[in-house]
């Protein structure tokens, strides 16, 4: 077996200070009607307020920022759809780095939009040949003598998602509200991984669940399998941010020690959970960043008498999307070829 270099806790301390007064220290909020709902008391993480929109700011920054500007003239090259997209373009702006995202050709064009705007060159590449986007990026590289930014399954990103976790557990002894169940999206893991770190060190009776689009939950099945293994590229969901397949080596390295278990949502489920969100909550979520959320509205988890807190891990969604879903229509779902992390 391969011996992995894994991030620890202090990893995710040195990221805090690293990303401090670049990224936001996203608030907690609570919801007297929610909590009414569930029959417990349920803390929000809003990653949704996060520079970029999204939790994908933090490992990002936290990777970009480490990097020797000397040793990589050509700058950085990522490869996402959506919010690691917009994190990677945002990051290597601050830090006065030359930024390359490479894209699928069918991104939504408002994300596109939205990391041109922040200063990336944009590159795009076939949705059916999202599977060879890694090794094209490390050719690029290569060739720009540029840093490649992964999305997920990297140390510091790891460790700079990781960081969510901190704030919310350092946030819930504030509160006097020891957390008795987290729930965090998940696809390729980063995010829980850094969690997980977190979770270990500061509240270690708090149980740690990601939740995953039905059909996508390939770390649920690879956590009872032992190995990690692929969704079906048939299948379908309208979280294409939550699309990525298999799990990340060194996350799954990490979630198969930490995970107390995994749940899966339905694509009516995180409709129900975005509508709620925006007319009881006043939040406009994406619908990869609505599955915790799902997760409790649909009593996939005991809540009552108990404290659960859920990362709502992203805002990012298209406007018709979203006002077809929040006014009561249909939307086709994404595959795997068009995944937008």
């Amino acid at each position: 077996m391969v011996n992995l270099d894994l991030p620890v806790f202090d990893d995710v301390l040195s990221a805090a200070l690293q990303i401090n007064g670049a990224a936001h220290q996203t608030p907690v909020i609570e919801s007297p009607e929610l909590n009414e709902r569930v029959g417990g008391r349920v803390l929000l993480k809003l990653e949704t307020l996060q520079r970029t929109g999204s939790f994908k700011f933090r490992g990002a920054y936290n990777k970009i920022s480490r990097l020797d500007a000397a040793g990589h003239p050509g700058g950085i090259i990522a490869y996402s759809g959506g919010n690691h997209a917009q994190g990677a373009a945002a990051s290597a702006t601050l830090m006065r780095f030359p930024a390359v995202v490479m894209m699928p050709a069918n991104a939504v064009q408002s994300k596109v939009d939205a990391t041109r705007a922040l200063g990336a060159t944009v590159t795009f590449y076939p949705p059916e040949e999202a599977h060879l986007r890694t090794e094209r990026a490390m050719k690029i590289a290569r060739e720009m003598q540029a840093a490649v930014i992964p999305s997920y399954d990297d140390f510091d990103v790891i460790s700079g998602q990781g960081t969510v976790g901190l704030e919310l557990f350092e946030t819930s002894k504030e509160l006097g509200a020891p957390i008795d169940a987290l729930l965090v999206p998940c696809s390729g893991g980063g995010l829980a991984a850094g969690c997980g770190l977190a979770r270990d060190a500061l509240s270690p009776d708090t149980a740690l669940y990601t939740v995953e689009p039905e059909d996508f939950d390939d770390t649920a099945k690879s956590l009872k399998a032992g190995k990690r293994l692929k969704n079906d590229p048939k299948a379908r969901s309208i979280c294409d941010a939550l699309l990525m397949s298999p799990p990340g080596e060194l996350t799954f390295e990490i979630n198969r020690k930490s995970l107390n278990g995994a749940l899966a949502v339905s694509d009516e489920q995180v409709r129900q959970a975005m509508t709620f969100a925006f007319n009881r909550l006043k939040l406009v979520v994406e619908p990869g960043g609505a599955v915790a959320l799902a997760a409790v509205l649909s009593g996939r988890l005991p809540t009552k008498d108990k404290t659960t807190a859920i990362v709502i891990s992203g805002g990012n969604v298209d406007p018709r999307l979203f006002g077809s879903i929040v006014l009561g229509g249909s939307q086709p779902a994404r595959g795997l070829a068009g995944a937008l992390r």
